[in-house]
Parts: C-alpha cells; structure tokens; sequence
C-alpha cells in the first residue's frame, strides 16, 4: 500500500513540475554583464595568436560576434559607458554625461554616483557616500526586477564604484566597489546597513594583500611581445619608485591604490565575483538572476601605458587567462548551459600622440586647464570681469552663469568671443553651440552624437572638436573621449543559453545591447531605452 501511495505521489510530483515548466517563460538562470573598461574593439584581433583557447577565443568560437558596435554619443567616459549599455539609452535622457560635470543649479563640480545622503558601509567615509540617485532613468536591472516581481536577485561589481553602480541600477540588491585606504570591498547605505558575511569573509581573506606580494614581471619572455613596442619608450608614466618605465614593475605592499594599475586587480574583481556567486547562490533559484561586472584595471592600464605597450598586451594575456578561468567557474556551478553572458567595453583609447607623431601621422593633445586659463584671461581683457568661464571639462565650455548675470554680461556676445578663440587652437576642428546645434556645418552622424550626449543642466555651452589623433591633457600614455572610432568602436561578444554561434557585421549602437537583453528575457525594456534589438541567426 506504501509502495502504491509512493507511486502516486511521485507521478502528481513530476505532473506538476512538467506543468511548472511548460508554462514557464524560457530564460537563463543567470545573465553576466562583462564590461572591460577603455577595451578597443581591436584587441580581439592585436593578441589573437597569443590568447589561450578557453577564454576570448572560446567565447569567438561558440559565441556570437558583433563586429561592428559603437557608442552613439560623446563624450565617452566611463560612466556615461556603462550607464548606457545597461540603460539602453544615451546621456542626453539617462544624465551621466561624464564621471563628473558641473550641476547647474549649485554651479559647483558634481562626481556622477556622489551621493551626500547615504553612509559608506565597510569602508572609509568618502569612498562610500555612493548611489545611482543621478541616474534618471531603469536599467535593465530594474526591469528584472520589476517583471519577476522583486525576485531575481542583481548585482554589480568592480573596483571603480562607477563601474558597479551604473551597471547594477537602483533597485540592485547591493553594488561592491574597491575602497583604496582599506583593501576591501564596500557598499552604501543606499543598499545595505552592513556588508554580508560572504563578503566579510572574503574581505578577511586580504586577497589584495596576497596578490601585491609579487612584482609586475610579463607572462611570457619580454622578446615575444612582439605586438608592442619596445619596453624603454618615452610615451609611459613611471610608477613610484621607477627611473624607468620597464618590467619588473615593482608593486609596495599595502599601498592598495596600486592594484588598480595591476592585471592582479582584474584577478580581485572576478574572484569577488565568483565569491558573491556562491554566497548569494546566484543562479540556483526560479528566477533569473543578473551579476554585473565592471573590469576596472584595463583602463587604468590603459591610461598609463596606451596600446602600443608591452604592459597593455601582458595584461590582456593575464585577462584570458582568468576569463577562461570564470567561464570554467561559471560551467561548474551555474552549468553550462544555463547561463548567458555578454562581454562589451565602455570606450576604447586613443593611441599615444606623441607615438604617432614619430610615426608620421598627425596627432598632438590640448590641456583643458590651459585653455580655461587663456579663455578667462583674454574674456577679463574683453568684458573686465574675471572668471567668466567656470571650466573646462569633458570637451565642453561651462559658463559661469550666475556670475555672467550678476554683471549684466552679454552671454550670446561672451559665447561668440569664446568661439572665436577657440578656434584659433592647432587641433581644435570645429566649435559647437550646444544651445543652437542645428546651425552648426557638421556631419549629421557627428551632430546626432553630440546631441545624444547633451543633458542641458550637467552640460556646457559649447563643446570643442578636436582633430583626429587629438586629445585632452595626456602627454604620456592615453585617454578618450571623442567620438573618433578608436574611442568609440567597442566589442560585443554573447555566449551561452539562447545564443547561437555567428557574427554580424551590422551596425549597431551601445544602446542595443539592453534591447537585446530585454527581448530574450522577455520583459520590458528600461523606461528611456532607445535601442533596437539585434537579431541573432535561429538556432
């Protein structure tokens, strides 16, 4: 009789869950968003032959390729970057229109996720006091959130606050950023009142202390880098403590602001990862879940050292190997198939200037301060009031409006004197009027990114074009921020449930990339997305 009872309850058991099944809306158990900061879309391809199988080129291989993806707006800076892939809309309707800008209410200088009103949470006073608030719109995030009724479970990580922040949204269930005065991994109050105890526990592990242990020597013989130049070049920053800027790089114990420049700092991000997977056994219950991840140290890398370096091509060596190394992680406990993961970038970088002016091909750079110098100088020659500029930042001009009323100034006449100088500079192109583009002689691609990236109450009045190979401040290694094709080309690689293997050489913008989403989660798209969705072949 037992043996019967058993029978029966096993089949109603497997009735049931066949039911569940049926009706359920077909999804992953967990979605990975991978962002590599400052990656050029061309490092697929510049360290191909060097990359071991299981990490980029396995992603190349059984993925889906999006050859040709840019950002749609400028400036390009990290956070308007990774606002805008999670968001699926640009900086004119989301606000993140630089890492910083001025707020035109308060006329002071305002850092994108400061937020005076929450407290840090396992970390020092400043490096915590951090929210989405300035966010104006949902990402994708939120909108898991809100379709799965508050079930799936999201997060954000890296050792840039912004990195974790933008991507992981307002209703995240907590974001994790590196805290330099520490070693450790913190949130806000806007999240949490206390880290968890996987986290405590990691922190207690000083991953940060182990992996500064070892000096910065290259993966491989320094005479196989063959894709850079050579070691001894005069377009590198020192770091402190070097003549030099050559391997070994020697790395200080305890000075844990370094580890953002260290491919080690990579290595720290995805092992907090794989930590905050098996604490919160993310992936493991009904509802899809979402990890958003921000690798930080490629663009501080990138920063001090440009393209051309050995250290840029070791730590995209060292990058393969430990994305192979989450994937691996990823198959074991996730499952192979049960998970799809995105990899896309926030920006790409310019080459050094100074490099290519030894090669022949025109470049130079500009320094925002001396020109915010000179412009109020010659402005208290024209009008006799000073500081009539209030910066220079993010390739743009912000007036200092509450002085320029104050006085009584012709504001159209002071923004025609401003042009005029500007235009006088080698490697200024073209001066836009932010507050009258339709007039400007540009092409309509360059005017659509302009104004894409213009939010009125964080933005200038005038915005500076440069010439190709031209950019801001940088004598040694590198920046962004233009919309030229090295700053604004990114790659967009997807793998796992509901990707089949290709390519597409369609073009398609940043924006796109939480359409996409949206569409095979089968949910809506965030609340400013503009994007379309990119149609994979059928499987």
């Amino acid at each position: 009789m037992r043996k019967i009872l058993n029978n029966i309850l096993l089949f109603i058991l497997l009735s049931s869950t066949a039911w569940s099944q049926k009706g359920a809306i077909p999804r992953p158990k967990l979605v990975i968003g991978l962002v590599v900061d400052q990656m050029r879309w061309d490092y697929l391809y510049r360290y191909y032959e060097r990359y071991d199988n299981d990490g980029f080129k396995r992603l190349l291989r059984e993925g889906f390729n999006c050859q040709n993806i840019y950002l749609n707006y400028i400036p390009s800076y990290t956070a308007p970057g990774h606002t805008s892939i999670f968001s699926g809309t640009v900086p004119a309707l989301h606000g993140i229109v630089g890492n910083d800008w001025i707020e035109e209410k308060t006329n002071q200088k305002h850092y994108c996720a400061q937020d005076d009103s929450v407290q840090s949470i396992g970390g020092s006073l400043i490096a915590g006091k951090m929210s989405p608030h300035a966010m104006k719109v949902t990402n994708i995030g939120d909108e898991l959130r809100l379709a799965t009724n508050g079930q799936s479970r999201i997060y954000g990580v890296a050792l840039k606050d912004r990195g974790a922040i933008f991507t992981a949204g307002h209703t995240a269930n907590a974001a994790f950023w590196f805290d330099d005065s520490s070693g450790n991994f913190i949130s806000s109050s806007f999240y949490l009142n206390t880290l968890p105890a996987w986290l405590q526990q990691f922190n207690h592990k000083r991953w940060a202390d182990t992996l500064l242990n070892y000096n910065w020597e290259t993966l491989y013989p320094i005479c196989s880098y063959t894709q850079s130049i050579a070691d001894n070049n005069p377009y590198e920053h020192l770091r402190k403590g070097e003549t030099t800027p050559t391997f070994p790089h020697p790395v200080a114990a305890n000075n844990y602001k370094q580890i953002r420049s260290l491919p080690a700092g990579n290595t720290l991000t995805l092992k907090l990862a794989k930590a905050l997977i098996r604490g919160t056994e993310l992936g493991q219950k009904e509802a899809t879940d979402l990890l958003c991840i921000s690798l930080s140290s490629t663009d501080y890398i990138g920063h001090a050292y440009a393209p051309n370096s050995i250290e840029v091509e070791d730590m995209y060596l060292r990058l393969d190997r430990d994305l192979a190394s989450f994937l691996h992680f990823l198959d074991s406990y996730i499952g192979e198939d049960n998970y799809t993961l995105f990899l896309s970038a926030d920006h790409g970088g310019a080459h050094n200037a100074s490099y290519l002016e030894s090669q022949k091909i025109p470049a130079g750079t500009l320094s925002e301060h001396d020109i915010e110098q000179n412009l109020n100088q010659q402005l208290k020659k024209e009008f006799g009031v000073d500081s009539i500029v209030r910066a220079v930042m993010n390739y743009q001009v912000f007036l200092n409006e509450a002085l320029i009323a104050q006085k009584k100034l012709k504001r159209a006449v002071i923004k025609a004197t401003i042009s005029h100088i500007c235009k006088q500079y080698e490697g200024v192109a073209q001066v836009v009027d932010l507050e009258n583009l339709n007039n400007s002689p540009l092409p309509s691609y360059l005017k659509e990114m302009i104004q894409n990236g213009y939010y009125p109450t964080r933005c200038g009045s005038i915005a500076l074009l440069y010439q190709a190979a031209w950019y801001s401040d940088e004598k040694k290694g590198t920046t962004h921020g233009t919309w030229n094709p090295y700053d604004t080309h990114i790659p967009l690689l997807w793998y796992g449930w509901g990707i089949p293997h290709g390519e597409s050489f369609e073009k398609y913008n940043v924006t796109d990339i939480a359409a996409t989403l949206a569409a095979l989660l089968h949910i809506q798209v965030p609340n400013g997305c503009i994007g379309k969705v990119i149609e994979f072949p059928k499987q």
